[in-house]
């Protein structure tokens, strides 16, 4: 069962603005240092964390990011807005959907561009398949970090039937460019509803098993209640979001708050909280959200519009393909916005959606031109790895490694 008693938060002891480094007292020297990374199997993608110990309790800890060197924003800024979309999911590429659907969106806004319903609700649905991906990524690679393997197997059995769906829609079982300016690429197939449904039925019984395999395991709830605790007032300041956030007991929801964005408007979803802000709350909360996930994907496909799946704007928007065999201006048409690209009205834009690891933000600003003139993003996994060090300090080693399992860091999201 969850831990859902009241609690009296604990004080961290830690100045105001909360630093993202702890350095110890130099009072002890006999302290170690040692090197968590960048290539060592619990960090989750190629981080360094300095560590420094009194015994087995650590009392120092510094990030060293910059080991990917993608350079995504600056080639985002080289290439046209057309282009620029393949490069956004390899940044998170769990919740990879997500990417595409915020740079869109921000495309979208500058351009005044209105996506039919039907479009806003596909791309919903596949939000969340990418959201359910990425959760159970997280959940088995997070049980390996706390010594059981057995999950990792049934998650990754699990996650195979979400990519079948994208790769039945799209042709592709991640990075799929499925997401367009103007809709989505192509409409769902024959028979993609019947699957997708199949696949709900059974992950809702799976996800049954993994409340039992988290809330019933002894061994679980002792390495993770009352670990890595973040109060909400420490989540506040450090500006965390998504289920980090939510596993503190703040409802904050970019799905909800503010109305929402997308199909989310039309949708009633409601965020799922903790009570603790723990290691166990935080694998908690995202064992839900993938209840949660499937019951907006079962809404929006009992729900889903009839109508075109793309805008119909032939300046910004590619010719529909059977027309390329029979029309030569259909063809120059997709030609020029293939190579050329379409010019977006001079302005900047800054648009967040809620992706598997909290708000992701895309800053837009248009110079006229092709191509954007400055692309920089609010990547989740960079703002939350700032409140580690706070959270690991006074734990044991092995706990370090739990809690940072526990935040869910992307390392391609932070080296962008």
């Amino acid at each position: 069962m969850a831990a859902t008693s009241t609690r009296i938060w604990p004080e961290l002891k830690v100045p105001s603005p909360t630093p993202s480094i702890t350095e110890p007292s130099t009072d002890n020297p006999d302290l170690l240092e040692i090197n968590l990374g960048p290539n060592h199997p619990s960090t989750h993608g190629v981080l360094r964390l300095v560590v420094r110990l009194d015994g087995e309790i650590v009392v120092g800890l510094r990030n060293e990011l910059g080991y990917v060197h993608t350079g995504i924003e600056k080639n985002i800024e080289q290439k046209t807005y057309w282009k620029a979309i393949t490069y956004v999911p390899r940044m998170d590429y769990l919740s990879f959907f997500s990417g595409e659907v915020a740079f869109c969106m921000a495309t979208e806004k500058l351009l005044e561009l209105e996506v039919p319903r039907r479009a806003e609700y596909l791309r919903v649905i596949f939000q969340e398949l990418s959201r359910l991906h990425s959760h159970l990524i997280f959940l088995g690679t997070g049980s390996v970090d706390l010594g059981g393997i057995a999950l990792l197997f049934y998650c990754f059995r699990d996650r195979d039937y979400v990519l079948d769906l994208f790769e039945m829609a799209t042709g592709q079982r991640m990075h799929p460019r499925y997401c367009q300016v103007g809709g989505v690429a192509e409409d769902i197939p024959v028979g993609f509803e019947r699957k997708a449904r199949q696949v709900i039925s059974y992950l809702r019984g799976r996800i049954g098993s993994y409340e039992d395999l988290i809330g019933q395991n002894p061994i679980w709830r002792e390495r993770t209640v009352g670990v890595g605790v973040m109060p909400p007032d420490f989540a506040v300041r450090m500006a965390q979001s998504g289920p980090n956030i939510r596993a503190s007991g703040i409802p904050y929801d970019l799905r909800s708050a503010n109305g929402g964005y997308g199909a989310y408007r039309e949708l009633s979803y409601q965020p799922v909280l903790g009570a603790n802000g723990d290691v166990f709350d935080r694998f908690w909360v995202r064992v839900q959200e993938m209840r949660s996930s499937l019951d907006l994907i079962e809404a929006c496909l009992d729900g889903l519009p009839e109508g075109p799946y793309i805008a119909d704007d032939r300046k910004v928007v590619l010719p529909p393909r059977h027309e390329l065999h029979t029309s030569m201006e259909s063809l120059i048409h997709h030609f020029k916005i293939v190579t050329e690209g379409y010019r977006v009205p001079a302005g900047e834009v800054y648009v967040p959606i809620e992706s598997a690891r909290g708000e992701f933000g895309f800053y837009l600003i248009s110079d006229g031109s092709a191509k954007p003139w400055r692309a920089r993003l609010r990547p989740p996994s960079f703002v939350t790895l700032e409140s580690l060090a706070a959270l690991a300090t006074g734990h044991y080693l092995a706990d370090l490694i739990a809690i940072l399992a526990s935040i869910d860091p992307v390392m391609g999201d932070c080296d962008r």
